[in-house]
């Protein structure tokens, strides 16, 4: 649909059609939700022609596929980034003004498709679209849930989740693809017996089993035609309903497929702070891998009669370890349904699974107790535990009578099943997302297995699509930057350096710092109807959004605003640049430290943003329910980008790259792939504060840092630290944050004893927050940095992350999509 595709009175009539045939009704009777639907339908016709399209083509040209399984696919909304991809965003625009329609009020009617929550997801959602539009053939893999992980309100101050009912109106760019079912087994026992070749079989019995359901999204390529398939997985019972076992009176049983159905595709990352909520977890993964493995090898034997070649078309790429029980299932389809033997099948399984470890913390690291694993996948335990026995004899042999070794590599051991271990010990690749994050992995966490393995580990930094987090969320300076440098950045981000030229151009300066502030009116507004609170756009938009954990440290933020307004109070006449802190990120259910964390923010904002005694020099919002859609303004309108975790602690973040992107400088710790947006942009258009990696690890290994005594010499940290405890932030629950003040100073448990470092970057953090205050009054050097941060953005394209996967792990051919019949 580019341009000259683009037939405005064919479109026009399309959405009229669309509105009357969908709901009997004309333009002006719709709804605006009715009007979105017809619109998103209009688009659709044109994406399924391109669809079917690249489907020939793929037909024709029969490319290698990767499918990337993952739990999360963090889309946003898809009405706008189609449109952009499609290249037909303004035609539509002023086709919908013709018809007196706002395409921005439209766009806001999609709900964003709660399939994912943080950074994974988000990461999964901009590589589906660079595969796209770098025309590899490509499937994401994952699960359609009814009610994501679950929509934030904030109550009172505190989190309180509910369901994120987004389909809850129908969601007009998926497919129902029933002819593409699959039986997905739990539970039940393994018998085997000996067949008439000798050769040992295993059939499943007894098991409880689902029918597996492929809902199909378009992946719209940017400008090329193609379209690739984000295939999520719905559960729907084998047997509608048990009538039999019903009038029997065995009411349970009735009924128990259709809940295990339901239970499956709830709700992304159920709470697992107990055994139902492990199971379930455990289920889900399982659920997505079978069915996507199913699909994978029946497509692939369509035109392939040897499975013996699935290595040569097919890679399945897992997403941290959630899904790295596709090896087992990999190799339970090749050993029982194609009948393979064991030492066939591990030489496919191990040239066909790749493995992206996106952590350092252990916790993330699955490990589940075999008591459940067996239990709930017996079968698949079986084949676990016969990787295990041969790994073990593998390590054996390299490191004999090192009983140490095998401890630390097994993927069975201690009565958990070791799934980080597994995904190594069969993938062909291993990979970290930043240089640092690689380099502890090879040097800390995974040592062992980089010196079993060295030639599996490689390093692939993160990306961002520039199409969404630049054209689309922020067109103001997206026509700023083609106006100087012309469009080629859409598809080649490195292009971006030629704005380095206009860094010191005062006309230039002046231009980039007024769409900064029309993006933090936009910002402003929102932050004045959905908080209630009046912000300041000429105040320096200071803003930390993302998940909340204690390792990405929202309290050493929160606990520094704090001391900024004791100073402040202590000093009214100080000079001080009016600051508005913004926060946004949801915190697990189940996890009580991000909850309270988010609890102090708004306690303190409502103390802060009610005192008129400091003249509106500090003001604190905390976003509710932060999603892309509203990071898409957040990033247009922030002028700091917080990127403060704990040095070693943070994969990489792609939060720092979207900043950078929109031109709002690091304030940072060098950590994850802000090591690397220093490196492109230079020490001095940065704010980089905080102890290094290497200096955490070592406190960690020697176990020698006190916070204690910092609470002891510092008389403003104490301060800080009391105000958490003695009612100033609360006045009718005194203790309520007692427990942050614990994990601070309680050095008496390894639970709680500032495990991330936070009064030990404190002063180093307010010295970095200070050098920003100062370089923010000098607009022309502020401007200068701002535009070099956008000028050397060009790494971080997740363009470039996906041709780096290309070259050197996944070696796939681009597609060429033939749209001449369409």
């Amino acid at each position: 649909m580019e341009k000259e595709l683009f037939n405005k009175k064919e479109f026009i009539k399309d959405v009229q059609d669309n509105v009357k045939n969908q709901y009997r009704k004309t333009i002006k009777e719709a709804s605006q939700q009715e009007i979105f639907q017809a619109v998103s339908l209009a688009i659709k016709d044109v994406i399924i022609d391109q669809w079917l399209a690249t489907q020939r083509s793929f037909d024709k040209q029969d490319p290698k596929i990767v499918y990337y399984m993952s739990m999360e696919f963090l889309m946003g909304r898809a009405l706008g980034n189609n449109l952009i991809n499609l290249k037909c965003y303004k035609e539509v625009k002023e086709a919908l003004e013709e018809m007196g329609l706002n395409l921005d009020i439209i766009e806001d009617q999609e709900p964003d498709p709660a399939l994912g929550n943080g950074g994974l997801g988000r990461l999964a959602a901009c590589f589906m679209e660079s595969l796209a539009t770098l025309g590899y053939a490509a499937y994401g893999c994952g699960i359609r849930y009814r009610y994501g992980m679950f929509k934030q309100k904030i109550r009172d101050g505190f989190q309180v989740e509910v369901p994120d009912n987004w389909l809850k109106d129908g969601y007009p760019f998926e497919l129902r693809r029933p002819e593409y079912s699959f039986e997905v087994k739990f539970g039940g026992y393994v018998r085997a017996e000996t067949g008439e070749n000798g050769r040992t079989k295993f059939t499943h019995e007894g098991y409880q089993s689902v029918n597996a359901i492929p809902y199909d999204m378009p992946i719209v390529g940017y400008g090329n035609h193609m379209v690739n398939t984000l295939v999520t997985w719905d559960a729907e019972p084998m047997n509608c309903f048990e009538l039999d076992s019903f009038d029997k009176g065995d009411y349970h049983k009735a009924v128990e497929e259709e809940n295990l159905a339901r239970n499956l595709v709830e709700v992304l990352y159920p709470n697992d702070n107990h055994i139902a909520g492990k199971e379930l977890r455990l289920k889900q993964q399982y659920f997505f891998v079978s069915a996507s493995i199913q699909r994978a090898i029946a497509r692939f034997k369509k035109n392939h009669p040897d499975i013996h070649q699935l290595p040569e078309k097919v890679t399945f790429q897992m997403n941290d370890t959630h899904p790295t029980v596709t090896v087992a299932e990999l190799m339970r389809y090749l050993l029982d349904e194609e009948g393979l033997e064991w030492d066939e099948a591990w030489e496919i399984t191990t040239k066909t699974c790749a493995y992206t470890n996106h952590t350092i913390m252990a916790e993330a690291l699955e490990k589940w107790p075999i008591e459940i694993f067996s239990r709930l996948l017996p079968r698949i335990y079986q084949i676990v535990e016969e990787i295990n026995r041969r790994f073990i004899l593998d390590i054996q042999r390299k490191y004999p009578n090192n009983q140490e070794k095998m401890r630390k590599m097994a993927i069975v051991y201690d009565g958990q099943v070791k799934m980080a271990h597994l995904a190594i010990a069969a993938g062909y690749s291993v990979n970290g997302v930043a240089r640092l994050h690689t380099e502890i992995l090879k040097n800390q966490e995974l040592k062992d297995f980089y010196e079993m393995f060295p030639q599996k580990f490689n390093n692939k930094t993160n990306g961002i699509t520039q199409r969404r987090f630049l054209l689309h969320g922020n067109p103001l300076l997206a026509d700023w930057v083609s106006g100087k440098i012309g469009d080629d950045w859409i598809t080649d981000l490195p292009h971006l350096k030629r704005l380095e030229i206009y860094a010191d151009d005062k006309k230039a300066q002046q231009e980039f710092m007024q769409i900064k502030y029309q993006n933090k009116l936009r910002l402003a507004e929102y932050i004045r109807k959905h908080n209630g609170v009046e912000v300041n756009p000429r105040s320096i938009f200071d803003v930390q959004v993302k998940r909340l954990h204690e390792y990405k440290r929202q309290l050493l933020n929160i606990l520094h605003v704090m001391y900024l307004y004791n100073t402040i109070k202590e000093h009214p006449e100080m000079d001080f640049y009016p600051r508005t802190f913004i926060f946004g990120a949801k915190a697990a259910a189940g996890y009580r430290i991000a909850k309270l964390t988010i609890k102090l923010i708004n306690n303190v904002a409502n103390i802060i943003n009610n005192d008129k005694s400091i003249d509106g020099k500090i003001k604190v919002v905390f976003l509710e329910d932060y999603r892309v859609s509203l990071a898409e303004w957040i990033f247009a309108a922030a002028d700091v980008s917080e990127q403060i975790s704990t040095a070693s602690k943070e994969a990489s973040g792609t939060g720092n790259m979207k900043f950078m992107l929109n031109g709002a400088p690091t304030l940072g710790t060098m950590d994850g792939a802000n090591v690397e947006i220093v490196e492109e942009v230079g020490t001095e258009n940065a704010f980089i504060f905080g102890m290094s990696s290497d200096e955490i690890i070592n406190h960690e290994k020697y176990r020698d840092y006190h916070p204690m005594d910092i609470f002891n010499h510092d008389q403003d940290i104490r301060q800080v630290l009391m105000q958490l405890i003695n009612g100033f932030y609360s006045q009718n629950d005194p203790e309520l944050f007692r427990d942050l003040y614990n994990s601070l100073l309680n050095t008496q448990s390894t639970q709680y004893a500032d495990t991330y470092f936070i009064l030990a970057d404190f002063r180093s953090y307010a010295e970095a927050q200070k050098k920003v205050m100062e370089a923010y009054k000098d607009e022309e050097r502020w401007a200068k940095m701002a535009i070099l941060n956008v000028a050397n953005a060009g790494k971080f394209s997740s363009d470039r992350t996906i041709q780096d996967y290309v070259d050197d792990i996944w070696h796939l051919d681009p597609v060429t999509v033939d749209i001449s019949d369409i």
